[in-house]
């Protein structure tokens, strides 16, 4: 009897220890059984190898702007849009916030537009939408629940029946890390702290609108904003006077002829929507499968930009490393405005479909030409002296009611509209936040992520 108890006593003592593996029988090993992490080029995104680059001004400041001195600056490695965001990617954007207020619309009265209960039988509150039920916008129930998503009556034109585009507006968040990380002011004040004794948060924080609100919890460093995502499609007669641009107005964003033209009369906050939809439209594709989330996609740096625009040509005036617009047999290598306005020369009059022009040597198209590009910084012209020379940066989210000043975001690269000067790499210019042009659009980034380690120890791609 002693000896069963003894045998029963060393078999629960061997599975103790068994499940104990993870701890790694006293050594140190890590957490085991980790997924394994695999990587593969992002869809329509070449990658950035890290470097280092002396970015700012490669001619003379013609302009005498001197908003951009030499420095030398280090870039950590990146995935980038080989071309500029089309009308027909935007577009699925659009569509996207147009099927999801008809969804959530639908859901009100048809309970098959909307997922109320978990797996296990558990209520949903609030639901989710179901994305799997289609939407027949031609059946009469469903038609006249939707009714209030199309223009009214009195504002359609020739009796057209068209969704009212000021009705498609997108809601998003995210979390302010850089207040998150500023725990205190300059004048050495405490700005926020989590007090472990009493599991409460002291201290202020700026909501997205500009107010000062005591810090409750985590939630107070979430913020959220509301975005209409249709294109301003009038840009293209209010940037001209007295010009006849009424043709692209009414055709160049819905027409398929322009479905592989870069997409245009996007404010910044928009393309800042853009990037945070496309975000969320990878990571829950990825977390539906059982996979790890993936950083996000955004907007570029500046410092990031200038350093794709060079293609690992350091000192090169322009994207594609010489010194003229022109290759050797005289043809133009960018859509711009030639000579003293002779638009046509170039192959294009207003912009031109993407990846016309040959690539740089990163395999991107279209760095100077067709479209100027949004990226994530705010305008300063000393920004230069004082940002950090590790991936630098520097942003400023202007609230609606500060001044033009505050609401400036650089761009880069020229235009169909620009003179050859603007797309040189190393020239730096702004707009406003809020504008929306015909000759500026925008394309996405998206940090690269460490590489997991093979069996034999080298690095896994």
């Amino acid at each position: 009897m002693r000896k069963l108890k003894f045998l029963v006593l060393f078999i629960l003592t061997a599975i103790l220890f068994s499940n104990c593996g993870n701890y790694g029988n006293g050594e140190l090993q890590g957490v085991q059984d980790r997924e394994r992490w695999f990587t593969t080029d992002p869809y329509g995104m070449k990658f950035i190898k890290m470097g280092t680059y002396n970015m700012g001004y490669n001619d003379q400041d013609v302009p005498w702007a001197m908003t951009a001195q030499a420095k030398t600056v280090s870039i950590p490695p990146f995935w980038m849009d080989e071309t500029e965001i089309t009308n027909n990617e935007y577009r699925q954007f659009v569509y996207w916030v147009r099927d999801s207020i008809a969804r959530t619309m639908l859901g009100e009265e048809f309970e098959e537009f909307l997922i109320s209960e978990d797996q296990y039988g558990e209520e949903i509150d609030p639901p989710y939408l179901n994305w799997e039920t289609e939407i027949d916008w031609s059946d009469p129930e469903f038609a006249e629940v939707l009714n209030d998503l199309y223009l009214a009556e009195n504002e359609r034109f020739y009796r057209r029946k068209e969704i009212d585009t000021r009705k498609l507006n997108y809601t998003y968040w995210w979390i302010d890390l850089k207040q998150a990380a500023k725990k205190f002011n300059f004048d050495g004040k405490v700005r926020h702290h989590y007090d472990f004794e009493s599991g409460r948060y002291t201290g202020q924080v700026k909501n997205e609108k500009g107010e000062v609100v005591d810090v409750t919890d985590r939630s107070s460093f979430i913020m959220k904003d509301v975005i209409n995502v249709y294109p301003d499609t009038l840009c293209w007669i209010t940037d001209f006077t007295y010009s006849f641009n009424e043709p692209m107005t009414n055709a160049y964003f819905w027409h398929p002829a322009f479905d592989h033209y870069p997409v245009v009369g996007v404010s910044w906050k928009q393309a800042v929507a853009f990037s945070r939809w496309r975000t969320q439209l990878q990571n829950n594709y990825i977390a539906a499968g059982g996979g790890a989330y993936l950083q996000d996609f955004r907007l570029p740096l500046e410092s990031e930009w200038e350093y794709a625009a060079r293609g690992g040509q350091d000192l090169s005036m322009y994207p594609w490393g010489g010194y003229y617009t022109r290759n050797n047999l005289g043809c133009f290598l960018a859509n711009f405005k030639p000579m003293r306005g002779n638009y046509v020369d170039d192959g294009g009059i207003y912009t031109v479909a993407v990846g016309q022009f040959e690539p740089n040597e990163f395999g991107l198209y279209d760095m100077a030409g067709n479209v100027s590009e949004w990226t994530s910084n705010a305008f300063d012209e000393s920004a230069y002296s004082f940002m950090d020379d590790l991936a630098p940066d520097y942003q400023y989210d202007a609230l609606p009611d500060e001044t033009p000043t505050q609401k400036r975001k650089v761009i880069r690269g020229g235009s169909f509209k620009d003179i050859g000067y603007y797309l040189q790499n190393g020239i730096r210019t702004y707009e406003y936040q809020d504008s929306a042009r015909s000759f500026l659009g925008f394309r996405c980034v998206r940090s690269f992520l460490g590489r997991d380690i093979n069996d034999n120890g080298t690095q896994a791609y």
